[in-house]
């Protein structure tokens, strides 16, 4: 598949950056727990998934959103059928994702293929894997291939990057490099050091999106702070959490605004991390519209002028979509 470095893979195919509008970069649309699709107690009712996905989609649109990034990787529910659906029905743009990760929530097959002895996929076929994801579309299970991914994910092991992890990262920062998409991966206990794995694939800083960031934990250590100064993406992705975990919303906004102060503009996305329709795990079920309608007037109370806004709303998140 032919693009070019303006275009974006959506799921109904690339489409020019600009037209991306809002977008909001860590979100999940169906999400099912490796599975849970064979729970008796489960249901996987299309049409009801359908029609409550379609109601949250347009009221994304509603307030002002243009695109949504599904960053749930394969294996988690991702249905891309549906999700050409959805696009068509609300006219919302949706940036599907390939990748894997952390290590604890891979099947059995990746940790122990049919080798002799048995040993963990290497980085080069968890890359193999990804890139073919986007340079021959997305494998639909049983049927066909479909649309490009258009961003490869994956996510570190929160208590530490396991041998697996670093595999999985280091795959998925050789897939973006090799087919011109961008790497996004949730950190687990080292942001910084996690980002040297992928910039030691020789991937530019700013082709890595680093999650998680939004953690009281990462804003103690100053890590959105080093992240930026690498020039990488800083995903403060669960904006309207507020518990034990994570900052308040009003701590995210000053957050912010430091980091635009500190020269940091260009290197800001902001998600709200929300789960359309869970199965077998608990959904975050705010709005997707919630970073538009409560996060942006915080941000404005707190100094960020429109023009940083709409930059870390639009710009900042076409820049890192854009097929290179």
């Amino acid at each position: 598949m032919s693009v070019n470095s303006t275009t974006v893979n959506t799921v109904l195919g690339p489409v020019p950056a600009e037209e991306l509008g809002v977008v909001s970069v860590h979100e999940a649309l169906l999400s099912v727990l490796p599975g849970a699709e064979h729970a008796f107690d489960i249901t996987l009712d299309r049409a009801e998934i359908f029609e409550t996905l379609a109601g949250k989609l347009r009221d994304f649109r509603a307030h002002g959103g243009g695109t949504i990034v599904d960053s749930t990787g394969m294996f988690h529910g991702r249905d891309v059928p549906l999700y050409e659906a959805l696009s068509r029905t609300t006219g919302v743009h949706i940036v599907a994702s390939t990748g894997q990760g952390p290590e604890e929530l891979l099947g059995g097959y990746f940790l122990t293929p049919q080798t002799n002895p048995p040993t963990p996929w290497p980085a080069e076929k968890f890359a193999d894997l990804f890139s073919r994801e986007i340079t021959e579309g997305m494998v639909v299970p049983r049927v066909e291939r479909r649309g490009p991914a258009g961003l490869v994910t994956t996510a570190v092991t929160r208590a530490g990057m396991t041998a697996t992890d670093e595999s999985l990262l280091r795959g998925a920062a050789r897939a973006a490099l090799a087919t011109g998409t961008a790497v996004t991966f949730r950190y687990g206990d080292d942001a910084a050091g996690e980002l040297d794995i992928a910039l030691d694939e020789k991937l530019p800083a700013d082709r890595v999106a680093v999650g998680g960031l939004d953690r009281k934990d990462a804003a103690d250590a100053g890590a959105p702070e080093k992240i930026a100064a690498r020039g990488a993406r800083v995903v403060l992705d669960h904006v309207g959490t507020e518990d034990d975990e994570h900052l308040t919303d009003t701590d995210r906004a000053a957050l912010v605004a430091d980091l635009v102060r500190a020269g940091h503009t260009d290197r800001i996305l902001l998600s709200v991390g929300a789960t359309g329709v869970a199965k077998g795990h608990p959904a975050n079920d705010l709005p997707y519209s919630h970073v538009l309608t409560a996060f942006v007037p915080l941000l404005t109370a707190h100094g960020v002028g429109d023009g940083d806004v709409r930059r870390i709303l639009e710009a900042n998140p076409r820049d890192l979509l854009a097929v290179r």
